[in-house]
């Protein structure tokens, strides 16, 4: 019997456990795999709150402007779930400020949306294109 280690990646970034996670990297485990809906486990980590497995999985290489298949990135989550400081450490990471959607949104356009107001200052404060 295989084991699909994505989706033990996936599953242990979304609990955020950190133990897990660092076997899983350890033995070699691809972190920019993708489930089934095109989500990192970054991108799983950001949508939990998982602060500690984000900062692991970015400081591992993970791809900070990886997108799933509808187009969002782990900042759009970010700024959707108005975390501000998981959208701080991505930002610090090098996430595209300016990408764009599927439906021609960022994460600036995600923030305003759904009122998250921290969120819109911190993207505009980081040099967020406006329009």
């Amino acid at each position: 019997m295989s084991v699909n280690t994505n989706n033990l990646m996936v599953i242990a970034a979304k609990e955020g456990d950190i133990p897990v996670l660092l076997d899983l990297l350890q033995g070699g485990a691809n972190l920019n795999d993708t489930d089934d809906k095109g989500n990192s486990p970054l991108s799983i980590a950001v949508f939990n709150h998982q602060h500690n497995a984000v900062a692991l999985l970015l400081s591992s290489g993970a791809d900070v402007n990886a997108a799933d298949r509808g187009g969002n990135t782990a900042l759009m989550g970010a700024a959707y779930k108005g975390y501000t400081d998981i959208a701080t450490q991505l930002i610090d990471a090098g996430a595209d400020l300016n990408v764009k959607h599927a439906n021609g949104s960022t994460a600036l356009g995600f923030a305003v949306l759904f009122g998250q107001n921290h969120i819109v200052e911190l993207l505009l404060k980081r040099g967020a294109d406006r329009h």
